[in-house]
């Protein structure tokens, strides 16, 4: 057992008094610039990942908790208003799995409310930002019987064995999660902000993320991870991720666009590629999504604007781009990436900060 989950076993607290009331988060996604594909053990990563966090792209969650009245089913979960019992089913399961660190889920009962502020299937990692959002619920309600302050590391710890990509949500404007010999501080077992790493040029960050394709992807990142694990590059695969990850730290920290963006590009073609070469190979970019690469690549030969592409595990392109170069990529977007979106839809984001308390 972990040094810290040692801790907070020591720290659990029951539910001291009766309570009844509501609270809610809200939580950002994040965009993998270094990938994070393939794992081991309980979620951990095989490779190092780094991120940006965005801002306008969050789940909203709120958690309704009140002593049980009876013995029947302490659990519920409803998404933009309508019971959701499979996602509902999977949050039950992983509230059951920490409840030796959270012991008061067993004494009260519990409805969450969650909606997202973006579309679903809009190439936004919703599971990043859903379970950052629920751990951050949580941990403020373990706050109301520890009256200690919400760790952060905790946060991010309990955000990973949910959903391995939440753990970098739980951070403003950057984060790594994963072990690399670029910063000590780093592990595979939480992510770590890189807010203070950042050049300024990053820090307002633009995002726009183009919808090629809306249709629910037709083989899942849970079954794309595990696919990792028979793809005849993976051990290559994971000592790329390692290197690029300490040149992307270094680019980021020293303004770096060129490298940036060789870095950015070379990992999302190279996701796309491990999934071409998995056993069975599955294929998630679409015509358009070619188009808009060649597009992007086109525009910066020929503006020398520093914009670049990146991809989640989907079909969806986030155009990256500095702040100082909106208005002639807003102008790129209108005038000719969006005629390869699907009915036009794009969504305008950027580097953001992290969770935040809202107002119940």
């Amino acid at each position: 057992m972990h040094e810290l989950e040692k801790k907070w076993l020591k720290e659990a607290v029951q539910a001291t008094t009766k309570i009844n009331g509501s609270l809610s988060w809200q939580s950002p996604s994040n965009i993998a610039l270094v990938k994070y594909w393939g794992k081991h053990g309980n979620q951990l990563p095989n490779n190092p990942s780094v991120s940006f966090t965005l801002n306008e792209s969050r789940t909203e969650t709120c958690l309704h908790y009140s002593m049980p009245e009876s013995r029947g089913r302490l659990f519920s979960f409803f998404f933009e208003g309508k019971a959701n019992e499979a996602f509902g089913s999977k949050i039950e399961k992983f509230l059951f799995g920490i409840k030796s660190f959270f012991p008061f889920l067993d004494q009260i009962q519990l409805k969450i409310d969650s909606r997202n502020t973006f579309p679903h299937s809009s190439g936004i990692a919703s599971s990043a930002s859903a379970m950052s959002a629920l751990i951050m619920g949580i941990l403020e309600l373990e706050q109301k019987f520890s009256h200690q302050p919400i760790d952060l590391k905790k946060a991010s710890w309990f955000s990973r064995l949910a959903s391995g990509s939440a753990a970098r949500s739980v951070f403003p404007q950057a984060a790594l999660w994963g072990k690399t010999a670029a910063l000590k501080e780093s592990s595979d077992h939480f992510a770590i902000p890189l807010q203070s790493h950042l050049h300024p040029v990053f820090t307002n960050y633009y995002d726009s993320i183009l919808i090629t394709d809306a249709a629910e992807k037709t083989v899942s990142s849970r079954a794309g991870h595990a696919l990792m694990e028979k793809n005849p590059y993976a051990n290559a695969r994971y000592q790329t991720a390692n290197n690029n990850t300490i040149a992307l730290l270094n680019a980021l920290q020293k303004g770096d666009l060129e490298h940036f963006i060789q870095i950015t590009e070379s990992e999302a073609l190279q996701l796309h590629a491990l999934m071409m070469s998995s056993h069975p190979p599955y294929l998630l970019m679409k015509p358009n999504s070619l188009k808009l690469i060649n597009g992007i690549w086109n525009f910066r030969q020929d503006t020398k604007i520093p914009i670049c592409f990146t991809l989640d595990a989907g079909p969806n392109i986030h155009l990256l781009y500095p702040e100082n170069d909106r208005e002639n990529v807003l102008d790129f977007i209108q005038n000719e990436l969006i005629n390869w979106c699907q009915d036009g839809k794009w969504i305008d984001d950027k580097v953001g900060f992290g969770p935040s308390p809202l107002q119940v």
